[in-house]
């Protein structure tokens, strides 16, 4: 009996406590979710034409590209033209300071570009900007 004793006793004492470990693992873990950058993407690769003068737009909340098809792509999706305002409009009150960035393709045609900075005018957004490649 005093050996089943001994055995049960040792055998508490070599298992090991994880918990601290754990404990270490959570706080990491919750470090680098909350130390992450979070890129904002339009969906879509875009080709965006070659300029020679640009200023650079630093506070961009909206992006939307237009593809080389005439798509037009917001939080990854691709939109109806027709519901663009909706989505700028709901976008924008999420970040009122921001502006919008439109990432247009060299190949896209102009009236996409003026159906989608309309739709920003008509959402109340004022500063509007488009992407394009420094040279």
């Amino acid at each position: 009996m005093r050996r089943n004793q001994q055995a049960a006793a040792a055998e508490d004492e070599a298992q090991i406590d994880l918990t601290p470990m754990l404990d270490v693992v959570f706080i990491m873990l919750i470090f680098f979710i909350v130390t992450a950058t979070f890129i904002k993407e339009a969906g879509i690769q875009v080709e965006r034409p070659d300029t020679f003068t640009a200023d650079s737009q630093d506070d961009a909340a909206i992006l939307i590209a237009i593809s080389a098809n005439d798509e037009i792509w917001v939080d990854r999706e691709e939109r109806d033209p027709r519901a663009l305002r909706g989505v700028i409009e709901r976008l924008h009150a999420e970040n009122p300071k921001g502006s919008i960035v439109i990432q247009a393709d060299e190949g896209s045609t102009h009236e996409t570009l003026v159906i989608v900075m309309e739709a920003a005018k008509a959402a109340g957004v004022t500063n509007v900007a488009i992407a394009s490649d420094n040279e």
